[in-house]
């Protein structure tokens, strides 16, 4: 059997445990629990005026990748227990997102496989593999306004490992607390840990204002000069009636790593502003725009611009978009996007002529799909122990 269907099978046993390890004989069973499965599936055709060649993936390719060849982003399938006092989830994806945005094998067909258990009322410890907290935009298009993600969420990472603490101090803000193996890693790299944080205050129904942050060094093993990276990200969702909002920056600095010397300390900046207006129940139209500067090449590649001056990338975009919901389960995108590097940062090709913008066309379709939802898998009383007759 492949390596990667053998991980999945662990995974889904894993599941299995979770949802009946806690009914043995003699247990008391919790007041509440439920069992469900999920489906989801996005499907596209992209063009990009970009000369990557045949079969290869575009740069900055994390939705959407392929140029010219009808695809799928993601086809997956999501598993969830839930009751008083444990939890667990496993997500499975197939797709050009799994194969070029995710980990290596053996893993890059687990979005995300974790279990956790209450410690105190709203206190919840997990661990295992989770997505990404930090940033502004999700990775999947079902949960963004738009269906590509901005070239500052190309770089923040997609999923992490390790183990949170996830707290309700009161019914509208959670905080949660991340100890990681890395920065978009699921294997440690270097046996150093990493420390995150999410933050996210519900103000009103229609406003949420959040905090995350990233603070780990990720200098490979044998690297004696310390990269202690700290990258910080606020953002906004505000929703006004037809108009919906979502807006939000990165700041990143790392030690050691300014681009001139290696002995200062290098920065990254970046930024982006979505906004969504709903016209009818089943149609809108949005637009974005976002910037991203990484001048030490902190997290973009590092080139020799047209100047003979090395760099990281800066970049600027715009997207335009409109959607159109057959069912609420289901959308359909249309969606341009161009994007503008700078004026002598050539990295793209149109026909192999070097080029320093790429415009990008891209019709998306996704559904989601309940299999089992919110199944109840226990009943809230105590086992009774077998009876034992007298003693002649």
């Amino acid at each position: 059997m492949p390596q990667h269907l053998r991980t999945i099978g662990y995974c889904m046993l894993l599941c299995c445990l979770l949802t009946t390890g806690f009914l043995a004989h003699g247990q008391k069973l919790d007041t509440v629990s439920t069992f469900s499965i999920s489906g989801y599936i996005d499907a596209y055709y992209a063009y990009y005026n970009d000369s990557v060649g045949s079969g290869k993936f575009q740069k900055f390719p994390f939705t959407s990748p392929r140029s010219n060849a009808p695809s799928v982003n993601t086809a997956q399938l999501s598993f969830q227990y839930c009751a008083n006092k444990i939890r667990g989830a496993a997500v499975f994806h197939y797709g050009d997102i799994a194969s070029c945005a995710w980990a290596a094998e053996p893993y890059n067909h687990i979005m995300e496989a974790h279990a956790g258990f209450k410690i105190y009322r709203t206190l919840w410890l997990d661990a295992g593999f989770f997505r990404t907290h930090f940033g502004t935009e999700y990775l999947l298009p079902v949960e963004n306004i738009t269906s590509s993600i901005a070239v500052g969420s190309v770089y923040e990472p997609f999923f992490e490992s390790g183990v949170r603490l996830d707290w309700f101090p009161v019914k509208r803000l959670e905080v949660v607390l991340y100890l990681l193996n890395g920065y978009g890693t699921f294997i440690d790299n270097n046996e150093k840990k990493s420390l995150g944080t999410n933050i996210a205050w519900l103000i009103k129904d229609n406003l949420c204002l959040g905090y995350t942050n990233y603070i780990g060094d990720d200098s490979p093993v044998g690297d004696s000069v310390m990269h202690l990276r700290t990258d910080q990200n606020l953002y906004i969702n505000y929703q006004y009636r037809k108009f919906k909002l979502v807006a939000g920056f990165d700041y990143c600095l790392q030690q050691h790593s300014d681009i001139a010397s290696g002995t200062k300390t290098g920065t990254m900046f970046c930024g982006l502003a979505t906004v969504k207006y709903q016209a009818t129940k089943r149609f809108g139209i949005y637009t974005r725009g976002e910037y991203f500067s990484d001048p030490d090449a902190l997290l973009s590649a590092r080139i020799t611009d047209y100047r003979g001056r090395l760099t990281g990338y800066k970049v600027s975009g715009a997207t335009l978009g409109a959607e159109y919901k057959p069912t609420d389960e289901s959308y359909v995108r249309l969606e341009g996007r161009m994007l503008q590097m700078d004026k002598d940062q050539y990295i793209f090709k149109d026909n192999h002529k070097p080029q320093n913008s790429r415009l990008e066309v891209m019709i998306n379709a996704g559904i989601t799909f309940d299999l089992i939802r919110n199944v109840r898998t226990r009943i809230a009383e105590h086992v009774s122990e077998p009876a034992t007759g007298s003693e002649d």
